[in-house]
């Protein structure tokens, strides 16, 4: 492959891509791994252990390079591509282990190599499979996506938690790359160009929409599931204003509205654009404002204690809710908060429901195809709330 072919070009972005979208847990691992220590250390942890873990990384991905070149381990490297891909749609949600509490510097790096060891298995495999052969590729689409997930983790998961069409493609990026893995293996490759030469473009076509049919099949079984989980509440009495009364949720004489608001630009709009109408109502208004957070996914509670998954939750869910409740404030508006764990939709209608709410609130980020496609929220909320759902663009 010449190194400034529009096919090197291709396999370079398929790196970037695949490592990125497969890297999230890892880098969230690191980032909470060292979130005890002092700024100073943080940063000493951060750097010492993400560099080791990306020697480690290239090691172990070069040798996956080499051993893909032998017959039948692309076939088998392509089933596993197929179930990563399968299982990034469908994730397990995170469990109450009892993960590693950190204590030092030391403690914590080891945490990151050793987490980094175990979770980066698809990640190997996915970018060997993407390198396609070339070593040169996989080393610069290495060094350029993994300093990105590193110092970028937190932003890079809010972005793909807004924006799940993102996760969707990189899943089925996932099974593009195992139906070229498949027809490029040596044993197959043979018989492909004597028999049928349109498996070369057939396999990564069928893996990819394999990948994201069975993997959204199986997203949806586990969200219906998820309307029979309980829902926990991550907001503490100290973050509740000062406006906010005690007994607040148990006077009827108020119009209850659940305000969901995740803290993006259109989130921010809605709640701009929906403020004014408070003054049309005839009843004192009593706002709830949640922020759904997405659990992480369970590998990482096992190099991450409960207590420190909660806190990193908290923290995230008072970030997002940090614009709507200044603008509530602003206006005057009394307001409880609340930070709720679980499937955005699921978390929103029991909230609505357990808070005995009169109506939800919610901005959309658009309808038709677009709305569709960058998988709002709002659609699932609307098919299942029920209290009437007022969708604010």
């Amino acid at each position: 492959m010449e190194f400034f072919s529009s096919q090197s070009a291709i396999a370079l972005l398929q790196i970037i891509g695949v490592n990125i979208v497969l890297s999230g847990d890892n880098a969230v691992v690191i980032a909470l791994a060292a979130r005890s220590l002092p700024p100073r250390q943080q940063r000493q942890a951060v750097l010492w252990g993400s560099g080791a873990a990306v020697a480690m990384r290239i090691v172990l991905t070069v040798v996956a390079v080499e051993l893909l070149r032998l017959p039948y381990l692309k076939l088998i490297g392509a089933g596993l591509l197929l179930w990563i891909g399968i299982k990034l749609l469908a994730p397990e949600e995170e469990h109450g282990g009892a993960g590693a509490a950190n204590i030092g510097m030391a403690a914590a790096i080891r945490t990151i190599l050793l987490a980094d060891l175990v979770m980066s298995l698809d990640n190997v495999i996915a970018v060997a499979a993407a390198a396609k052969g070339s070593l040169a590729l996989l080393v610069i689409g290495l060094l350029i996506s993994i300093p990105l997930v590193i110092f970028g983790s937190t932003l890079l998961m809010r972005f793909m938690g807004r924006f799940p069409i993102i996760v969707t493609i990189g899943a089925a990026l996932l099974g593009w790359v195992a139906g070229e893995m498949a027809a490029t293996d040596p044993f197959a490759d043979e018989w492909i160009k004597a028999n049928a030469g349109w498996l070369h473009f057939g396999l990564p076509i069928a893996g990819a929409a394999c990948v994201v049919a069975v993997g959204k099949w199986l997203a949806a079984r586990k969200e219906a599931r998820e309307e029979r989980a309980p829902v926990l509440d991550l907001a503490a009495a100290g973050d509740q204003p000062a406006t906010a009364a005690a007994g607040a949720t148990a006077d009827t004489s108020k119009l209850r509205i659940l305000l969901a608001a995740d803290g993006s630009d259109s989130s921010n709009r809605a709640i701009d654009r929906w403020l004014p109408q408070l003054a049309w109502f005839r009843r004192p208004v009593e706002v709830h404002l949640l922020n759904a957070q997405r659990p992480l996914h369970g590998d990482v509670s096992a190099f991450v204690d409960e207590d420190q998954r909660k806190q990193f939750h908290h923290e995230e869910g008072l970030k997002a809710l940090a614009p709507a409740r200044e603008r509530l404030e602003r206006a005057g508006v009394d307001h409880v908060i609340h930070i709720g764990l679980g499937n955005p939709a699921h978390v929103i209608t029991h909230y609505a429901r357990d808070m005995h709410c009169d109506q939800i609130v919610m901005g959309t980020r658009g309808y038709g195809v677009a709305g569709v496609a960058l998988g709002s929220v709002a659609t699932p909320v609307v098919q299942s709330a029920d209290v009437p759902v007022l969708l604010v663009k």
